[in-house]
């Protein structure tokens, strides 16, 4: 064995074939090959699983019992391995509480440097707070001019009612004679003050009269202490004559010579032992690092209590349709019609207004006083059993009344109900922010946490470059080290491409992609050496101006020392790798060995390998030749939803468009926030969703439905497979329940499901295998020894159709399903469009858990195309190619070319420039991202959008669409698509 390779001998898990490779060391390794041809299993299942465990099982037993373990791969043997890291595409955090701030760790690193170094102010006046010790206020006293003169006064009663005759007795029994009420003074011994008792009342004992010199400090500082015990830890200074400028070392002073009865250059200065503000009376926790985290009550916002957002009634969900009768208008309350229509009819009798009127023709007044109620009482009367009740009181409004019930009713179907009629908003306490006041009001540098929270990664990287430049010594020392890791993490992340992404965002709406880089940019920072690095297709939802970056960042991985092992099926990727590693020949069964492995150029001389195939060029993804055209279109006007800069965007109806741009551009934002979710709301009624900001869709009529194919998963749990998500599944048990015997016993189709009792193996519930846990071992998962592995018990295996039993049906691959099917329509149907997506390769009763991101998005691909179509569907896909060699994106693009040719419009979200090339229409998004994006900088056909000068997908585009030139002549069918202003 060298130690220049990883040697791995024998690996057989999932579809591998006994392979032996070896892998080199400190290299950056891609791995490719057809979907389905054994690249996760070698790279994650086997080399990855194998480091992980061997790892793990090198900690003590008590360390493992605390640690997720790894399942020990079906491999002989791996030789050469170092500790493993795996960044796969899972998404960052599904928590609503995580952001990018706090899963890149910057947050912490905030906290930190706040808690340290952070100056608190009054969130209500906006004061600098600060707490002191009574040899700092000596200090501060002496630091007047010689000479001055100063009262030192308790302050024993702040804004209480009372009289307080039992106080004034106690003061002068403890010796003190002078107090100081509400701003006038008294002598306790002579006239005693005569309080009202109704009224708020200030009062201040005086400790001391002093003038202030060096001699006088003992007997200062002896009048301080007292003054602080008296008033627990707070301490007035009075100055009746102050010198010009006077501020007692900095601290916080107010004119109240007018209260005094003294001149208006009287200074009064506060002091406390705790944090607090002297002038508004609020005191403070201590600053903690805690006390910047939303994710404690330390520092949540108590309304939102740290989520950023809280659930109201929408008036405009109550009031759906204001063209109805008064009766019908407030959708929540039609399922209770007895007593919401009672309180409707004495309402509307208060108004002198009829119940059948239609809402949008009462009084602005009186439709204001239905929705949030009436300032007036109102009578009510109403029939019951036992004779007229009559009552008089204010009505309390739909809205309220939602509102009111929502918080004290047991009940959950009342909760759900009233729910549908509640959207997500900004907490108007904290703005959205998360945090508390007195949290958000610690500043550094003039900034708080709060607003560094809502800068982009970029900007962030600006603020702190030079913050060193306004910190004081003390500061600078304190925050050195805290400083250079913070923006070591931002820089990090700017390296990877994801300047734009701001840290207040929520982690789970991150593209797999975006995770991923996250993950990445970690790793650098971490600066490890001698580590293997396994990576699921880093370069999805990269638009190729940003790869370079990526593959730039990747290099520097593995010259620190690390070796790459990286899923992969982009060419760049691949041109760039040291090692290639070329997995097949086919998907499934009759892939799992090594076609070729070698350079680049290796791969592309042997013939028997498609992916050099395309390498070389020798296949490839033609350009179509004709584009459809149309004079219908969707349009978006007005799209402001987050970078959105109040776009109009035209979506040609019946047309196959691409929506482009570089990472961060609105992409997303435009398709679900705004396309989506407003067809929702508008085509289906359906008011759970909420719509980014935008004026309106126009348009619509052009459309009957829409479907949204995105990459989350088709079930969460291993019972949800292939065949019961399309439906496949029912028509297969169908067929078995017809059989002879299946007959001769009475077996229905339900007897062939293996989610319900009766025919399933009831000792694994289904399942096929059974949990052993292990304690501080991995637990185990062995076949169930009742049905050994099969599902099902006994008897309905006894049950089969040509040969093969309802267990047999569900390990076969959908090629070997469809030549089995063949004869039956129904189920060859659906299973030749499992084989056009490109899924042909994936197991009938694989679990649903077990599939990537982009296998799921053409499951549900193929389920809609097995739906009776009408045409006129408008389909939107996001980055439907992920995950996906050339010659399945091939396929994929066929099957989109087909779902248009029937007459429906589809619109994708894609980085992939063969799949862009072959639209009819390009909506190009940008310049940049983040907050330099949110614009349409070219929009037309591929052809007219490479023209475009300011267009970075143009740019690549060029290069695959040769006959293009900048300011080349046109075709003429380039002249027809291309926008007139296109010259």
């Amino acid at each position: 064995m060298s130690k220049e390779y990883i040697d791995v001998k024998g690996a057989e898990e999932h579809n591998l074939k006994d392979l032996d490779i070896s892998i080199p060391r400190e290299q950056f390794n891609v791995v490719t090959g057809l979907s389905g041809s054994g690249k996760s299993s070698l790279a994650f299942e086997t080399v990855y699983a194998e480091g992980q465990r061997r790892y793990i099982e090198s900690l003590s037993a008590y360390a493992r019992n605390f640690l997720g373990q790894m399942d020990k791969p079906q491999v002989e043997n791996v030789e050469g391995l170092s500790p493993a890291i795996s960044i796969d595409q899972k998404n960052a955090a599904n928590n609503p509480r995580s952001t990018v701030g706090t899963v890149t760790e910057l947050h912490d690193y905030f906290r930190l440097l706040y808690a340290r170094i952070g100056t608190p102010h009054c969130p209500e006046c906006g004061r600098e707070v600060g707490e002191q010790s009574a040899q700092n206020m000596v200090r501060r006293v002496l630091e007047l001019p010689e000479g001055t003169k100063a009262k030192i006064a308790a302050p024993v009663v702040r804004d209480q009612k009372g009289a307080f005759e039992d106080l004034f007795d106690d003061l002068v029994s403890d010796g003190y004679s002078r107090v100081e009420v509400d701003g006038e003074e008294f002598d306790l011994t002579l006239d005693r003050p005569d309080l009202d008792k109704n009224y708020d009342h200030d009062i201040d004992v005086v400790v001391d009269r002093v003038t202030v010199s060096p001699e006088a400090r003992s007997r200062i500082t002896d009048s301080v202490e007292t003054a602080l015990e008296e008033a627990d830890g707070a301490l007035k200074v009075v100055l009746p004559d102050p010198p010009e400028d006077a501020e007692l070392g900095g601290a916080k002073a107010r004119s109240t010579g007018d209260l005094a009865g003294e001149s208006d250059d009287r200074l009064v200065v506060e002091f406390s032992e705790d944090l607090a503000c002297t002038h508004c009376g609020i005191d403070f926790r201590e600053i903690e690092t805690r006390s910047f985290s939303f994710n404690s009550p330390h520092g949540a916002c108590p309304e939102c209590e740290g989520i950023g957002e809280t659930k109201e009634v929408d008036e405009d969900l109550v009031v759906q349709d204001t063209s109805k009768p008064l009766k019908d208008v407030f959708e929540p309350w039609s399922y209770n019609r007895t007593y919401y229509r009672r309180q409707l009819d004495n309402v509307a009798d208060h108004f002198g207004v009829s119940v059948n009127t239609p809402f949008e023709d009462l009084p602005e007044d009186v439709q204001e006083a239905f929705v949030w109620g009436t300032d007036e009482t109102v009578h009510f009367e109403w029939t019951t059993k036992n004779g007229t009740r009559e009552k008089d009181e204010r009505f309390e409004g739909v809205v309220p009344n939602l509102e009111r019930r929502y918080v004290e009713t047991d009940s959950d179907s009342t909760r759900d109900h009233i729910e549908e009629y509640m959207a997500v908003t900004e907490c108007p306490v904290c703005e959205g922010t998360r945090l508390n006041d007195q949290s958000r009001s610690v500043y550094v540098d003039g900034t708080s946490i709060t607003e560094v929270n809502e800068m982009s990664i970029g900007d962030a990287l600006d603020h702190f470059e030079g913050l060193e430049k306004t910190l004081d010594e003390r500061e600078t020392k304190i925050a050195e080290e805290i400083l250079k890791e913070i923006r070591a993490r931002l820089g990090f992340m700017e390296e990877v491409g994801l300047e734009y992404l701001t840290l207040d965002r929520e982690a789970s709406t991150l593209s797999g992609g975006e995770s991923q880089r996250i993950r990445l940019a970690t790793q650098i920072g971490s600066g490890l050496v001698g580590v293997l690095y396994v990576l699921d297709e880093p370069s999805i939802g990269l638009h190729q101006r940003d790869n370079d970056r990526l593959l730039n960042t990747l290099k520097e991985l593995r010259d620190l020392g690390n070796t790459l092992l990286v899923v992969e099926h982009d060419e760049e990727t691949m041109r760039q790798a040291d090692n290639v590693i070329d997995m097949g020949p086919g998907p499934g069964k009759r892939g799992g060995e090594v076609v070729v492995q070698g350079t680049t150029e290796e791969i592309e001389a042997c013939e028997e390998s498609i992916t050099g195939d395309y390498l070389a060029g020798r296949e490839g993804i033609p350009v179509p030749d004709d584009r459809r055209e149309t004079d219908e279109a969707l349009t978006v006007v007005g799209a402001r939803q987050h970078n959105l800069k109040d776009l109009d965007v035209d979506l040609p109806v019946g047309q196959f468009t691409a929506i482009t741009g570089v990472s961060g551009s609105g992409k997303s934002t435009l398709m679900h926030d705004i396309l989506y979710k407003g067809l929702a709301r508008e085509m289906n009624d359906n008011t759970s969703v909420d719509p980014g900001d935008h004026d309106a869709i126009e348009g619509i009529d052009n459309v009957e439905k829409v479907r949204l194919i995105d990459q989350s998963p088709i079930g969460r749990t291993p019972r949800s497979n292939p065949a019961t998500y399309t439906g496949v599944f029912d028509y297969i048990r169908e067929l078995f329940a017809e059989t002879k015997l299946a007959k001769q016993r009475g077996y229905e189709r339900g007897r062939f499901s293996f989610n319900v009792k009766g025919g399933r193996c009831e000792e694994c519930g289904g399942q096929g295998t059974v949990k052993i846990e292990m304690n501080f071992l991995s637990d185990v998962y062995v076949p169930c020894e009742e049905c050994d592995g099969a599902r099902y018990n006994d008897e309905t295996l006894d049950v089969t159709y040509k040969g093969a039993t309802i267990a047999d049906v569900l390990d076969m691959s959908v090629e070997e399903a469809y030549e089995f099917f063949e004869h039956d329509q129904r189920i060859a149907r659906r299973l030749g469009l499992l084989k056009d997506v490109g899924l042909d390769y994936m197991n009938l009763g694989q679990p649903s858990t077990t599939l990537s991101g982009g296998e799921a998005q053409r499951v549900k691909l193929a389920e809609e195309l097995g739906k009776k179509d009408t045409g006129d569907t408008l389909y939107l896909l996001d980055e439907p190619t992920t995950g996906l060699h050339k010659e399945d994106e091939r396929k994929l693009i066929e099957v989109l070319q087909r779902l248009t040719d029937k007459g429906n419009t589809v619109v994708v979200i894609e980085h992939e420039l063969d799949l862009v090339k072959n639209a009819d229409h390009v909506v190009d998004l940008g310049p940049e991202g983040g907050e330099n994006g949110g614009e349409v900088v070219a929009a037309g056909t591929p052809e007219a959008v490479a023209r475009a000068e300011d267009s970075h997908t143009g740019r690549y585009l060029r290069d695959l669409l040769p006959e293009v030139e900048l300011d080349g002549p046109r075709s003429d069918r380039e002249k027809q698509a291309a926008p007139a202003t296109d010259d």
